[in-house]
């Protein structure tokens, strides 16, 4: 899917593209001071490319896996660190819709939908997975 791009641009590509939408959507939402997060966002993205483009270039396990030339041991590495994240996402929103219930609070739905939207991903991991392992 990425072929085309080399592995030492395939994250810095994908932070540049998400600061580029995200700074877009400052500009949309418009405001006082709109050119100012416009800007802010755009320098911490090509920041962020520029640093991960220069760890690429290290021979080191980090530099393996921003360069996107991680071996089997770094992307298990990469996999439970994402792992541990949506844990840790599944409980926060948990403990956050309890706690708005119990408070009686008008905002306990964007912790709803955070936690479907983790529900979702886990039995979609679950069902990628287990169809691979299938194979």
């Amino acid at each position: 899917m990425m072929s085309f791009i080399r592995p030492r641009w395939r994250k810095p590509a994908g932070v540049i593209l998400a600061g580029a939408v995200f700074a877009a959507a400052w500009g949309i939402r418009g405001g006082p001071h709109w050119s100012l997060w416009v800007t802010l966002f755009g320098i911490v993205a090509l920041t962020r490319a520029l640093w991960l483009y220069l760890l690429s270039g290290d021979d080191s396990d980090a530099g393996a896996l921003a360069g996107s030339l991680a071996d089997e041991r770094q992307k298990s590495l990469s996999q439970r660190s994402w792992a541990v994240s949506g844990r840790f996402a599944m409980t926060a929103a948990f403990i956050g819709l309890t706690v708005a219930v119990a408070a009686k609070a008008s905002w306990w739905w964007p912790f709803l939908a955070i936690l479907a939207v983790t529900g979702v991903g886990y039995l979609l991991g679950i069902a990628v997975y287990q169809a691979q392992s299938a194979d």
